[in-house]
């Protein structure tokens, strides 16, 4: 069949056709009449009387030719067309037939001027029929007239959302909405709108704006997208300038994927629309990305730019391409490590005035700082810092650390310090020039530059200050430490200390203060009164105020924090002689100090702590076993004649014979141990260890080069290690301790015996120790791997280092 006429229905045709004889049935197919059906829903009872009487002229026309009744049923149908083009124009109304008069005479009485009767007879018709949209657009329009824009909006709203598919209504709304600064509910309406009329471009940049000023950027560049998606190909220009701000915005969010991935479909589409702004744009999005090569493709497809491959290489570059591009291929050479061909280039760029350029000029320096080319970048630093528009810290700052990487650390100092000067709350830099003058010997200055930024106001207010405040205050601490400077560096701490415990020292009413102690101001812990520590009313809020603090520093950090400080406040604690004389403060402050000390690893005053102690109390084992915990984790032979001069004092003491016995094992005098191990072993000789000691002391001195009597000296240490065995029993450790003696004195045949059944044996279970920690079997394996090689059976070296020694 032809395809129907502009604006002409196929019933409509046939209905012609039939009246002019042209043979076509003049019947409506079902499929036709179903859609009459659908379209007329608000005028049923009508058409069912038309289609009465369309089927009587039918039926008519059926047995006789063109007559009158053709002419009508053609007129019938065109009335139903003009009804369908009426249900196309407006939405179907659910006001009920009895109420259309009551609200034509509403809308008269508006239009005379009577609002009041108006606005009686819409109410009475929302009583009646709350779904119809007719009265709350009526009173829409009447609040609008008398200047109540609040109401006019509620009960459009009302309205539009009866009759959603209006969508004028909709933006006439969204622009009220807009007048009352309701941007929010302006994105709503423009929501419906587009819902009804989804291609509409207008409405979607309306709304993708309204997300822009509330901040919502994805849904804006979600909106952006489908614009692009509904520009016709005929619109490039236009596509090719939404898709450079829509790259802008994606790059000043932050979000280089979604900025390149514009842009690369912007050249895909209309390459032949591409400008040089897009091509510098695209070339800075791939460079911020890290991805030069690819910026290297952008510039050489689009530009004319041509790379010889051979070496040297070389670079041919035509004369109208802008400098900022040239820039650009600079930065991907040099990336790409290819310096050959910047010097012609680099020559005309520092012919160019640094003022006009000095963008270009620290794109091209940072390049080379970059890829460690400082030599290169130092010249065009030295040029910006001395132009008057790019004389800024961040240039300052590059300039330092070009000057710093090539050695030259007192013009370094001076550059750092401008940048201190200029952005004295640049941490980077303030560590930087502390850690230069410290290293040209000058601790005040270094101290110097790490001088407190923030007052204590902008520290309680601000999260982000008390956190750089911090990492300054770290390394403040850690430079009066190694200078010595214990009382400065107390202050320090207790500083950090008070940012970080806030909240508790509020609840036990403890803040720090400043006092003046022998003509010097230190910080001090005071108890106050409750009337002068504030309240913490947001407790969540202090929660995450001191969760951010604590992520500056590490844990471990941290704890090296608390304990050096309880150290040094035990410490200058101690000087106070209202404490030392009270022996029982005193006590109390050398526990602290001990703990704090040994937490601190520092094993020296530890020892110094656990000496005094155990001057007066020998007799707590708990102590001797600190004592042996301190001198085996310090290194340091002190403790021998410590030990040798109190155990003078104290002859009787177990645990003195004990350790100088294991002292003298140590140094070598075999003599002195065996007579402190037999005394040890007389007052108990049912201990394991001392029969143990003994054994192995025998052990020793038979070892020696030059001895008398070997033999009796080997007997006796096995008759003790004999006795060892039979009081430890047979277990692991015994089995071991047993092998590793046979095996010192080059009996390997028997050693292999014992540790075999050392090997059968499972690891002992001491309560409060890993399972790990005494567990013997890699060592066994270790030595009799040993045995092994030694007697060239490396299949049975290789089988116990793989069951037992991998990790």
């Amino acid at each position: 069949p032809a395809d129907p006429e502009e604006g002409v229905s196929p019933s409509v045709q046939k209905a012609f056709a039939s009246m002019m004889e042209e043979g076509t049935e003049t019947e409506q197919t079902e499929e036709e009449e179903e859609e009459d059906e659908d379209n007329d829903d608000d005028y049923e009872e009508e058409e069912e009387e038309d289609s009465e009487e369309e089927r009587k002229v039918e039926a008519k026309g059926d047995e006789e030719g063109p007559s009158a009744g053709d002419v009508f049923a053609l007129e019938m149908e065109l009335n139903r067309e003009n009804k369908k083009m009426m249900k196309e124009r407006r939405n179907r109304s659910k006001l009920p037939r009895a109420l259309r008069g009551l609200m034509g005479e509403a809308n008269i009485r508006y239009a005379r001027g009577d609002k009041e009767d108006a606005v009686l007879m819409c109410m009475e018709i929302i009583r009646q029929a709350p779904l119809a949209y007719e009265p709350f657009s009526t009173l829409a329009m009447i609040y609008e007239d008398q200047g109540d824009m609040e109401k006019s909006l509620q009960f459009g709203l009302i309205a539009a959302h009866l009759n959603p598919s209006d969508c004028e209504e909709w933006v006439k709304l969204a622009d009220m909405s807009l007048e009352q600064d309701n941007i929010r509910q302006a994105i709503i309406c423009y929501t419906k709108a587009i819902k009804y009329d989804p291609s509409n471009v207008r409405y979607l940049w309306e709304r993708c704006s309204l997300y822009e000023q509330v901040g919502e950027h994805k849904q804006s560049m979600d909106g952006y997208r489908r614009i692009l998606n509904l520009l016709p190909p005929t619109d490039g220009e236009h596509f090719m300038q939404l898709s450079r701000d829509m790259a802008k915005s994606y790059y000043e969010s932050s979000d280089l994927p979604s900025a390149m991935g514009v842009m690369e479909e912007a050249l895909r589409r209309h390459p032949e629309l591409v400008t040089d702004e897009s091509i510098n744009m695209a070339a800075e999005l791939y460079i911020a990305n890290h991805q030069h090569d690819k910026a290297l493709q952008v510039l050489v497809q689009f530009c004319g730019i041509v790379l010889e491959r051979g070496e040297p290489k070389e670079v041919v570059v035509p004369d109208h391409v802008p400098v900022d591009i040239r820039v650009k291929l600079m930065v991907c050479l040099i990336h790409q490590h290819v310096y050959r061909p910047l010097d012609s280039m680099l020559t005309s760029l520092m012919e160019q005035s640094p003022e006009e350029l000095g963008d270009l000029y620290l794109d091209v320096a940072e390049a080379f700082l970059d890829q460690g080319e400082y030599n290169s970048a130092l010249p065009l630093l030295s040029a910006l810092v001395c132009s008057e528009r790019y004389n800024l810290a961040v240039v300052w700052l590059r300039h330092a650390e070009c000057l710093k990487a090539l050695g030259h650390m007192e013009v370094a100092v001076k550059s750092y310090n401008r940048v201190v000067q200029m952005a004295p709350l640049h941490l980077e830099a303030r560590l930087c020039l502390s850690t230069l003058q410290q290293q040209l010997g000058r601790p005040l200055c270094a101290l110097k530059a790490l001088e407190p930024m923030y007052d204590p106001d902008t520290l309680a207010q601000d999260a982000s200050a008390a956190q750089q405040e911090l990492k300054l205050l770290l390394h403040r601490s850690t430079l009066l430490r190694s200078q010595g400077r214990l009382d400065d560096y107390l202050d320090t701490m207790l500083t950090m200390l008070a940012m970080l415990l806030k909240v508790a020292m509020t609840r036990a009413q403890v803040c720090v203060k400043a006092r003046m102690w022998a003509g010097v101001r230190h910080l001090r812990l005071v108890k106050v009164s409750k009337d002068l520590v504030s309240d913490i009313h947001d407790q969540e809020a202090a929660y995450q105020d001191i969760s951010g603090k604590t992520s500056v520093l590490s844990r471990e950090d941290w704890w090296l924090l608390l304990v050096r400080c309880a150290e040094l406040l035990v410490d200058s604690s101690l000087e106070f002689y209202s404490f030392y004389d009270v022996k029982v403060k005193r006590k109390e402050l050398e526990f602290f100090g001990l703990s704090a000390a040994f937490l601190d690893h520092n094993y020296r005053k530890a020892y110094d702590y656990i000496r005094l102690t155990l001057m007066e109390k020998q007799e707590w084992p708990m102590l001797w076993n600190v004592f042996n915990q301190v001198t085996l984790h310090s290194q340091d032979v002190r403790h021998h004649r410590f030990c040798l001069r109190l155990m003078m004092k104290n002859p009787d003491n177990h645990a003195l014979c004990v350790l100088s016995g294991h002292n003298a094992l140590v140094s070598g005098s075999f003599k002195h141990a065996l007579g402190q191990y037999v005394q040890a072993f007389r007052s108990n000789p049912d201990e394991p260890l001392y029969s143990l000691c003994v054994g192995l002391t025998f052990f020793h001195m038979a070892s020696q080069k030059f001895v008398v009597k070997r033999h009796p000296l080997i007997l006796q240490g096995f008759s003790f290690l004999w006795r060892y065995v039979e009081q430890r029993g047979p277990c692991q450790e015994s089995m071991y301790n047993l092998g590793r003696a046979l095996q010192q004195m080059g009996l390997a045949h028997l050693a292999i015996h014992y540790y075999h059944k050392a090997l059968s044996f499972p690891p002992l279970t001491l309560e409060g120790i890993a399972d790990d920690q005494v567990d013997l079997r890699r060592e066994i394996a270790f030595n009799l791997s040993i045995i092994y090689q030694a007697s060239g059976n490396t299949e049975m070296v290789r089988h116990l280092i793989n069951t037992y020694c991998t990790v």
